[in-house]
C-alpha cells in the first residue's frame, strides 16, 4: 500500500502548477519532439496538404504552431510559398535549423495564436497535427477562428487537423524513451490528471528527463491540456466565424465522411 502511494506520488510535480508551465514546449520537450516527429515525417497529412493545396488559390499560406518543421519543410521543399509561427523559439530554432541545412530561406516568427498578426492576407492557412486543440478555452477557440478568417483572402481556405475524441480516452500513464545518436536518453512520463467530459478537456503532467550515462542531466515538468471537438460541433464553429463550404474528412481521405476508427478528422473550409 506505502509503496504503490509512493510511486503515485512520484508522478506529482515538486511544485504548485502555474500558467507558464502550461504548453510551453521548452528545451527538452522540443528535443523529445523532434526526436520522436522529425522533419519530414508523415503520417499521411504531408501528401494530404500538398494535394489539397496544389491546385488552390494561389498565394502564399500561413503554418501557425509550426512547431520544428515537420511538414513546414517539406512544403517549403516542394516549392509553396509558406511562412510559420510559434509560441516556442526552442520548436523555431529546430525548424530554422533544417531550412539552413537545406539552404532554404523561410520566413518565421515567434507569436502566439492569441497575439499573432500579419499586415498581408494568406491564400490558405492549415493547422495539421491537432495543434489547434491547444487552445482549450471555448470562446478564445471562437476568435481564433475568426482571426483567421480574417487574415485569409477572398476564397482563401483553412484546413485544420483535429484527433478523434478516442484518442483522448486511452491509457492515463505512460513512459517513452529516446536514445540520441551520442547514445544519451530522454524520456517522457505521461501521466493525466484530469478528463473533464463538461469542458471536454484533458490535463497532464509531462516530466521530460535527460539521462547521461545513467546520471539525471536535466529535467522539465509541463502541464499539457487539450481540448476534443464532436465533429459537427467544430463545423458550426467555423461557420460561426464566417467560413462557408465546409468538408470534413476521415485519415487524410478528402470528401470521406469520419468513420468511428479513424485517428484523424481534417476540416477544410473557405472565407466568401
Amino acid at each position: 500500500m506505502n509503496c504503490a502511494n509512493n510511486r503515485q506520488k512520484s508522478l506529482l510535480p515538486p511544485m504548485p502548477p502555474t500558467d507558464e508551465m502550461h504548453n510551453r514546449y521548452g528545451k527538452l520537450a522540443s528535443w523529445v519532439y523532434n526526436l520522436d516527429k522529425p522533419v519530414g515525417r508523415s503520417f499521411g497529412d504531408i501528401e494530404y496538404y500538398r494535394q489539397r493545396l496544389q491546385n488552390g488559390p494561389t498565394g502564399p499560406i500561413l503554418e501557425p504552431a509550426v512547431g520544428n518543421g515537420r511538414i513546414f519543410v517539406p512544403m517549403l521543399e516542394a516549392g509553396f510559398q509558406i511562412e510559420g509561427f510559434d509560441a516556442s523559439n526552442e520548436m523555431l530554432d529546430y525548424c530554422r535549423s533544417e531550412c539552413r541545412a537545406r539552404n532554404l530561406s523561410a520566413s518565421l516568427k515567434q507569436q502566439t495564436f492569441e497575439e499573432f498578426f500579419y499586415e498581408k492576407s494568406f491564400a490558405a492557412i492549415i493547422v495539421p497535427a491537432g495543434s489547434f486543440q491547444l487552445v482549450t478555452d471555448v470562446a478564445s477557440a471562437g476568435a481564433l477562428l475568426k482571426r483567421f478568417h480574417d487574415q485569409l483572402s477572398p476564397n482563401g481556405r483553412v484546413i485544420i487537423d483535429l484527433d478523434a475524441i478516442g484518442g483522448f480516452l486511452g491509457p492515463s500513464a505512460s513512459v517513452r524513451s529516446w536514445v540520441t545518436e551520442d547514445g544519451d536518453l530522454l524520456t517522457l512520463t505521461d501521466h493525466r490528471l484530469e478528463t473533464n467530459h463538461i469542458s471536454q478537456t484533458t490535463l497532464s503532467y509531462l516530466r521530460y528527463e535527460h539521462w547521461q550515462n545513467g546520471r539525471l542531466m536535466a529535467t522539465e515538468l509541463d502541464l499539457f491540456k487539450l481540448r476534443w471537438w464532436g465533429v459537427h460541433e467544430f463545423s458550426l464553429a467555423l461557420r460561426e466565424a464566417g467560413f462557408t463550404d465546409v468538408v470534413v474528412s476521415g485519415n487524410y481521405q478528402h470528401g470521406k465522411a469520419p468513420q468511428k476508427d479513424d485517428d484523424i478528422i481534417s476540416f477544410e473550409a473557405r472565407r466568401p
